[in-house]
């Protein structure tokens, strides 16, 4: 068993997610010392990888939770997590749009400035709307 500052350091989540995930009860309440001091096991560990892990592929916390409790019931029910990761993918995909959207749209308002301008061109569109 080893402290929160340890469980940190392993699982690469910072001691106030790992807070947060139990206040919220996204990952279970750890045992604790005689001190009341938060003791984690490997298993624990574990638990806040495989979040990180999921988070840092987009995954919103929702998900991620389901994919961990997937996990945890040792579940062979790749469909369910397959029907995760598809509505991710169209999600990402949907903001990958958006993003290009942006980026045209900006380079459009960009490309009007000249240098030498008394007035830019992008901030006298940016205010007609």
């Amino acid at each position: 068993m080893i402290p929160i500052g340890e469980a940190s350091r392993r699982s690469g989540v910072g001691i106030e997610t790992i807070r947060y995930y139990e206040r919220e009860g996204i990952v279970p309440k750890p045992a604790r010392a005689s001190n009341n001091r938060r003791l984690y096991s490997d298993g624990d560990v574990g638990r806040l990888r495989l979040l990180k892990k999921c988070r840092a592929l987009g995954f919103p916390l929702a998900d991620a939770k389901a994919l961990l409790d997937l996990s945890e019931e040792g579940s062979t029910d790749c469909q369910s997590v397959k029907a995760l990761a598809e509505q991710h993918i169209a999600n990402v995909r949907s903001k990958i749009a958006e993003l290009e959207r942006l980026d045209a749209a900006l380079h459009e308002l960009s490309g009007n400035c000249d240098s030498g301008n008394v007035s830019c061109p992008m901030l006298t569109r940016l205010q007609d709307g």
